[in-house]
């Protein structure tokens, strides 16, 4: 596990004309407050990333489809620092992944339907607080679908 990355499990209740799908409370350790909520598409076998957000906290649910995420932390003082972690969430493994400010991420489509990711955002979206970096910038093996 990277330092500060939480994976919450999330409940999922089952009805006959429809379900719920829990997301994040106000009461949730990992609720550091709210800026925006968005989703995302990631299209079969797509992979989108290296993202880095410097002031961003984001809290990732996929209530539709698989998606597998990989965070890198490149953060200097870090007790975790050079190290990955990878998580397939889905509404198989459904959790919430939350992912600190500081750490990179990148994520795959793996559900050969629609996958569908919502991130629950503590500020606002700000294009300038963020970095990017091209796949093969950061060395990791996507081919073990």
């Amino acid at each position: 596990m990277i330092n500060g990355v939480v994976v919450t499990p999330l409940k999922q209740i089952f009805l006959d004309k429809g379900s719920v799908f829990h997301g994040i409370k106000s009461t949730d350790d990992t609720f550091y407050g709210f800026g925006e909520a968005y989703f995302s598409q990631a299209n079969y076998l797509s992979i989108k990333g290296w993202k880095k957000h410097t002031k961003m906290n984001m809290n990732l649910v996929v209530p539709i489809g698989a998606i597998k995420f990989v965070i890198f932390d490149d953060r200097e003082f870090s007790p975790t620092n050079g190290l990955f972690f990878e998580i397939e969430l889905s509404d198989k493994n459904y959790c919430r992944l939350t992912i600190p400010a500081g750490l990179w991420l990148a994520f795959q489509g793996t559900g050969k339907d629609i996958n569908l990711l919502m991130n629950f955002a503590d500020i606002l979206h700000d294009p300038s607080e963020s970095q990017v970096k091209e796949l093969a910038d950061i060395s990791y093996d996507w081919s073990n679908i």
